[in-house]
């Protein structure tokens, strides 16, 4: 069944008979809250909530998951991989074998660098996919290309398709949570969870766990100006001027949206700050993920573990609370946008310098969230996803840094029906795809999540601007070889 938003206009026609009133508009938020797929999935669902992990300026896959002995063999030696190299902003240096020792874990005996050596304790629950193929190494449209399906904006983001699609598991948070680095947005910044041309409430809800303002204006501004009787005052004006603006626009569902976030923010003004109120976790479970005994008053002057750990371990925890309290997609970013000095992972200068004290954050932080999600009895049925824009190089740049590699880079997955192991190698130096022309492309990512959500990503389409638009585009295929 070929899903379109023209399929929904009897519904909307209904609505509009009833916008002229707010009771009216709370029966259209009512239908947007059950999702568009509610009650009717294409199968039977294995998970019923995601995590998206980002890892902001393309983190080093040779660096962390993706072992590679030719490097060490061939360290300082002219590189030379048989074809023409075309990079972003250097040209080919030396063959650059990784700073850090790689070591086996778990069962499986998956090769770690001890970058990511937190992630040891729960590899052989990981499904790695080390022939990921983008299609640029610009990190703007990268980064899109990984949130969206699409390389450039006007598209919705995949937290915001699941929202539409699913709908909301509560009344008091948003369905769509994003927890951005604490030094700033990633490239692109509000694009990476615009609901683009699907309906405004499935739009992400930025919270900063470590700011001294975690969700903007959710409070009031101290004032002696407002009281209980002038907020009931504008609240009854703004009543009927909202009734009057939706009498004259009966098809236009922006103001429902709007309404329906206010009302959110009236809820969340108890919910999420029970959500953002860490006190009440024991120490151990504090210890897991990495928290600082100062908490976000960590000194992070200069870039270090201590810091790192502190700020991805915090929204690490923050998701598995807002994810047990009903959020269906949280999105958490580590690195922002370019800055000096670096704050990502774009490590073009020094690796080493970079790269170190971010991969152990995030490591110890994604490997508390796994570990505690299964304790819980959450992880079967919640879905873990960490990416990156892209890869980088196998040769160096300078003498310390790597260049961007759009050619190959590596995903996982965790939970949600996903079967650990390893599917799809790069070739022996980490700088294309193992077997040429066999890669797997982020709809192949995309439309594995939907499956394991009980969606079929070839028949969740909404008709825009005459075509019928999904999430995976006009590609993608569920790779079933790592469903259990």
């Amino acid at each position: 069944m070929i899903i379109r938003e023209n399929q929904w206009l009897p519904r909307r026609s209904f609505l509009g008979s009833l916008a002229g009133s707010f009771a009216g508009l709370a029966l259209s938020d009512l239908f947007a809250k059950d999702g568009l797929l509610t009650g009717k999935l294409h199968h039977p669902p294995r998970a019923k909530r995601v995590v998206q992990l980002f890892m902001a300026g393309a983190a080093s896959h040779v660096d962390t998951f993706d072992y590679k002995p030719l490097l060490e063999k061939q360290d300082g030696n002219p590189w030379d991989p048989g074809e023409q190299v075309e990079l972003f902003q250097s040209t080919p240096g030396a063959c650059f074998a990784s700073p850090w020792s790689f070591r086996p874990y778990g069962e499986s005996g998956k090769m770690l660098s001890d970058i990511v050596a937190p992630l040891g304790e729960v590899v052989d629950k990981i499904a790695f996919v080390h022939n990921m193929e983008g299609k640029t190494g610009v990190h703007s449209q990268g980064t899109l290309l990984q949130t969206t399906g699409f390389n450039f904006p006007g598209f919705p983001s995949a937290g915001s398709w699941i929202s539409y699609a699913l709908g909301s598991e509560t009344d008091n948070l948003p369905s769509f949570v994003v927890l951005p680095d604490h030094r700033g947005l990633a490239s692109n910044g509000a694009k990476n969870w615009s609901t683009a041309f699907l309906s405004a409430e499935h739009q992400g809800t930025v919270i900063r766990p470590a700011g001294d303002e975690p969700i903007a204006d959710l409070f009031p501004p101290q004032s002696d100006f407002i009281t209980t009787a002038s907020d009931k005052a504008g609240l009854a004006a703004l009543a009927k001027l909202n009734t009057a603006h939706a009498e004259q626009r009966s098809g236009d569902d922006r103001l429902a949206a709007r309404v329906r976030s206010y009302e959110l923010a009236a809820a969340m003004q108890l919910s999420a700050t029970d959500a953002l109120d860490l006190s009440s976790e024991p120490k151990y479970i504090q210890d897991m993920y990495g928290l600082a005994p100062e908490g976000p008053a960590v000194d992070d002057s200069v870039i270090n573990e201590k810091a790192e750990s502190e700020f991805f371990g915090r929204k690490c925890l923050v998701a598995r609370r807002l994810l047990e309290r009903g959020v269906r997609f949280v999105q958490v970013w580590s690195g922002n946008d370019n800055g000096f000095p670096r704050r990502n992972w774009d490590s073009h200068g020094d690796v080493k310098r970079d790269h170190a004290p971010l991969a152990l954050g995030m490591a110890r932080g994604a490997a508390a969230l796994i570990k505690d999600l299964s304790q819980r009895g959450m992880l079967q049925d919640t879905l873990i996803l960490w990416t990156t824009e892209f890869g980088r190089m196998p040769c160096s740049q300078g003498s310390k840094g790597r260049d961007h590699n759009p050619f190959v880079f590596t995903n996982w997955l965790c939970g949600g029906g996903i079967k650990g192991g390893t599917y799809g190698e790069s070739d022996e130096w980490g700088y294309k795809p193992l077997e040429r022309g066999h890669s797997t492309k982020v709809y192949d990512i995309h439309a594995t999540i939907l499956h394991q959500l009980g969606i079929d990503h070839t028949k969740f389409t909404v008709r825009n601007n005459g075509i019928d638009r999904r999430l995976t585009d006009v590609h993608g295929h569920v790779i079933r070889e790592m469903l259990i």
